[in-house]
């Protein structure tokens, strides 16, 4: 079943064997990155198929007439799909054939129920000491809420994330993206591939135990040495820094922008470019502390200097200063920029476009040869 040479050669992966028993995105999205990697992804469906599949509009129709979602290639690009009834015996002896013969088996059911199946870790490693068993779960193998089943949007609640997100006085809003789902996917990649480089030492595998809320509660940062450091919860703050000032949205003559001085030097420079001079030497924004305790009156200024001027000639004179600023793009104008497209984040494989995986190296090239699989499309393989 496994492919008899790598999808490509010069992957980084080439050759890794993954199966993955995962739907939906957190764990697809893990077994999207290390196909884009060179592994060679067998992905097991029920016989509805992953239930992305079905979650549209957007559709896209393929040349031998599949209705699929957008959403389902979003996650999808480089497997292979054979379609597994887990009532049948012979289905079952096939999947358990093909987890024994893997280096990495992705799973993202809840915690526990692979095991009448006898495909959790326990029952596989015995056979196959090697295997390197993720798990992705909403809360992880252990603790008191370990059975229950995790969704992105309660994880977002859960963790922090929607406290901190939003304007002061508004309403705790969760991220435009599904950040919860997609960085445990993340994590979950950097976890298996730092367990491989232990078997290469130990000549053993192990169970890698993901959880969502982990990942997001990981992914605080200086928000939570805000709080361990001071006990005190940080503030949503809109597009305002808790630490930097002057930073943030500006108006400019037709639209919006970001600024982002985030020292004295550059400060200053933007200062200079708003014709400014005269507040140099203004006490109140001398220092970044200063201007934290100033603000709404720094903030007032840089406001009335930027909302004559157009985006496209303050973002010039910005890039001529070196004063960190940017456009507030939609993913129209993202993927027309000339950066992006230079970097080709885009890709279009047999009429399917796509976003690829972010990794670029100097010896190694990503493997962006096959789309998403049509479910079940390798059942004969």
């Amino acid at each position: 079943m496994w492919l008899d040479k790598p999808r490509n050669a010069k992957a980084p992966l080439a050759g890794l064997k993954v199966l993955e028993l995962a739907r939906v995105l957190a764990g697809p999205w893990a077994g999207q990155i290390l196909a884009d990697l060179g592994a060679d992804v067998i992905k097991i469906e029920s016989p509805d198929g992953d239930g992305t599949r079905k979650w549209g509009p957007p559709w896209i129709d393929r040349d031998n007439g599949d209705h699929e979602a957008a959403y389902y290639h979003a996650t999808n690009r480089g497997k292979r799909s054979v379609v597994a009834d887990f009532k049948s015996a012979e289905d079952l002896e096939r999947v358990r054939a093909l987890a024994l013969g893997a280096d990495v088996v992705l799973e993202n059911f809840k915690t526990g129920a692979l095991e009448k199946f006898g495909l959790d870790h326990a029952s596989l490693c015995g056979a196959n000491p090697a295997l390197v068993y993720c798990s992705i779960t909403g809360f992880g193998q252990t603790g008191p809420r370990a059975h229950e089943a995790g969704y992105d949007f309660v994880i977002q609640g859960m963790s922090g994330f929607m406290a901190l997100t939003g304007e002061p006085d508004g309403q705790p809003m969760k991220m435009g993206i599904s950040i919860s789902d997609l960085s445990c996917g993340l994590y979950s990649v950097i976890a298996i591939q730092a367990a491989l480089a232990m078997r290469e030492r130990t000549g053993r595998g192990q169970h890698v135990d993901m959880a969502l809320l982990d990942c997001s509660v990981g992914l605080l940062a200086s928000q939570a040495l805000q709080f361990l450091t001071t006990g005190q919860n940080p503030p949503r703050m809109g597009n305002e820094h808790a630490q930097v000032s002057a930073y943030g949205v500006f108006p400019v003559a037709d639209g919006e922008i970001v600024l982002a001085p985030a020292n004295d030097g550059l400060f200053r420079r933007l200062l200079t470019l708003l014709g400014r001079d005269d507040l140099l030497e203004d006490e109140r924004f001398a220092t970044n502390e200063a201007r934290l305790a100033n603000r709404e009156t720094l903030d007032a200024i840089i406001r009335a200097e930027t909302r004559g001027r157009t985006q496209d000639d303050l973002l010039a004179q910005c890039a001529s200063a070196g004063i960190p600023a940017g456009p507030i793009n939609a993913i129209d104008a993202v993927f027309a920029d000339r950066q992006v497209v230079a970097r080709g984040m885009r890709v279009d494989i047999d009429g399917i476009p796509g976003v690829r995986s972010p990794f670029t190296f100097s010896e190694a090239e990503l493997a962006l040869d096959t789309p998403s699989p049509r479910k079940g499309q390798h059942q004969n393989d």
